[in-house]
């Protein structure tokens, strides 16, 4: 329990603290807007890293070679955890905005830092409001922003560290529109920090593994159309390799 409550004073702290740092943040956007963003992205990984050290997360990555360093991408991957966001994030090496859900956005000074970061709230209820969201995605990747979405639009609750549920189409409309690559991620173990013995952090092993880019136009025409299907068996796969690192 003392890890939580560590945890949870630093994210409070940290985002009490950081109130001045937008504020310089902003200004330094108007002369100088790639060192800004730039700026926010290390401030933001520094601080998911320092709480990973906290709750005591160990973290085994795999294949980070896979991932482009000199255009955007898409990231897809498994979801058991609100840490799965802090664990990949924290391993971007340029500026990224993920998927989240549209309630988050209500949370002062978070909510602040994840537009500050082009992250993207997506309501799943409104078809058109959610097509926004998508189509703002696939402006940002033109733009030279990657942008990382979890396929199976919640957490999944099972027990077996490789089900997953299925991945919906729509969220790989960011890569077909802008044929950016498709960088799967396969996140084992996240679930133990927090979900399996909530309300209490625990100290875990996680590991990480980035796949080789899926590259559109070396897909068939049927794994073009089966994309989600496709991607989510590469993540699947990694999934069952993850277990010998544990």
């Amino acid at each position: 329990m003392v890890r939580t409550i560590l945890a949870l004073l630093f994210v409070i702290l940290f985002l009490i603290l950081s109130i001045p740092v937008l504020f310089v943040e902003w200004i330094l956007r108007k002369f100088n807007k790639p060192a800004a963003d730039l700026s926010s992205l290390r401030i933001v990984q520094w601080a998911f890293k320092v709480v990973l050290f906290i709750c005591g997360t160990k973290l085994t990555v795999i294949g980070e070679e896979n991932v482009p360093k000199d255009r955007p991408v898409l990231y897809i991957g498994n979801h058991r955890s609100y840490f799965d966001i802090v664990i990949t994030y924290a391993r971007c090496p340029g500026l990224t905005g993920y998927v989240s859900k549209d309630n988050i956005a209500k949370v002062p000074l978070l909510s602040t830092w994840m537009r500050r970061l082009y992250c993207l709230f997506l309501n799943r209820t409104d078809m058109k409001e959610g097509l926004k969201t998508i189509l703002t995605g696939i402006d940002q990747i033109k733009n030279g922003i990657s942008m990382c979405i979890f396929p199976e639009g919640t957490r999944s609750k099972s027990a077996d560290d490789t089900a997953m549920l299925p991945f919906k189409a729509g969220s790989f409309k960011m890569a077909e529109k802008t044929k950016c690559p498709i960088v799967p991620m396969a996140i084992t173990n996240s679930a133990d920090i927090l979900e399996a013995h909530f309300p209490s952090v625990h100290k875990t092993h996680v590991v990480l593994q980035y796949g080789k880019p899926i590259l559109l136009n070396e897909l068939s025409k049927e794994e073009q159309r089966q994309l989600a299907a496709y991607a989510q068996e590469r993540v699947h796969e990694m999934l069952k390799d993850n277990k010998k690192y544990l």
